[in-house]
């Protein structure tokens, strides 16, 4: 994201925006998260960067990391990852994106994809740095007067300007009450471990926005947003999903992990360099160049590529 350099920020803040920024899609609201830096600088501390993940499955895959591998960002500049498992909203499904409600998930499910999450997150973050929560001990705890004041924060007419529930509104299609509840209990999340950035996927857009509202509405400073793309499949078409058949799992073995890497389309080869491994922005402009002009073959740019991410996610021996 190319904006103005504001000469009120100090280069070196202005550096640390600029590369937190690569590979982004929304900074919401504009230059906040310069301001956050230097307000955090003036009082000695790090920002306070959430990402809840609910633990709907027992394997994350590459689309997942994107998200991850933001977080890290944030941390190898040294603020604070907070890591949100989402035991107690992983119960009510988010409706992101969704044309119906989720299926309910068990405890003893959610327990165990949480177990397998946080193990695979370990191979993106720093997890001795990490703040790891479950939301079910602030949400569990809530009283019903206490979820009336969260619901009084938000409209339905509010509700009904997100994309997915407008559609199924308008084609007369049921929404419950339980998916309405969502974003509030995301917003809360946010309340509850006092977060100055949040991240999430194109998709969490209107969640993220909520968060800061219901902050307001608690007389809590309201956090700043950051997206990053959905990543696409293996089929060049849908987002990487289980449930598409299209993704490379962060468990894969090796050699399947190399031969999906291989598998993909051409035109993918330049997201999937810059959004999964740690090519800086000259090089990935070089690649994608190259690419253009012929002078770098796609089957050799694919081959560069798996073994960049199967020495990431297993060794440069298991690459080899």
């Amino acid at each position: 994201m190319n904006r103005e350099p504001n000469t009120d920020i100090p280069a070196d803040i202005r550096e640390q925006v600029d590369e937190l920024l690569v590979g982004s899609v929304d900074a919401l609201p504009a230059d906040e998260l310069a301001q956050q830096l230097m307000r955090a600088r003036a009082e000695g501390r790090p920002l306070r960067v959430k990402l809840g993940v609910d633990p709907t499955a027992p394997d994350i895959h590459l689309g997942h990391t994107v998200v991850l591998r933001k977080l890290a960002k944030f941390q190898s500049f040294g603020h604070q990852a907070v890591l949100i498992i989402g035991d107690f909203t992983a119960k009510v499904g988010d409706p992101s994106g969704r044309s119906k409600l989720r299926p309910r998930l068990s405890d003893e499910a959610i327990e165990a994809n949480a177990a397998t999450y946080v193990e695979q997150a370990a191979k993106v973050l720093d997890m001795d740095r990490v703040e790891l929560v479950r939301n079910g001990d602030w949400l569990g705890a809530l009283r019903m007067d206490e979820v009336l004041t969260l619901t009084a924060t938000v409209t339905v007419a509010r509700m009904l300007e997100r994309d997915d529930f407008s559609r199924r509104y308008l084609a007369n299609e049921p929404i419950s009450m339980l998916e309405f509840m969502y974003p509030l209990l995301q917003g809360y999340d946010s309340v509850a471990v006092r977060a100055d950035v949040e991240l999430g996927g194109t998709d969490q857009k209107f969640n993220l926005l909520m968060g800061r509202n219901i902050m307001e509405a608690y007389g809590v400073p309201p956090q700043s947003i950051l997206t990053v793309p959905l990543l696409v499949g293996t089929d060049g078409e849908q987002k990487m999903s289980k449930s598409y058949g299209n993704y490379i799992g962060v468990n894969d073995v090796p050699n399947d992990m190399f031969g999906k890497v291989m598998s993909i389309p051409d035109e993918l080869m330049v997201p999937y360099f810059g959004l999964l491994t740690d090519i800086n922005h000259h090089d990935l402009l070089v690649v994608e160049q190259t690419l253009s002009d012929g002078s770098y073959h796609p089957a050799q740019a694919k081959r560069d590529l798996a073994e960049r991410l199967v020495t990431l996610y297993h060794s440069a021996a298991a690459a080899a």
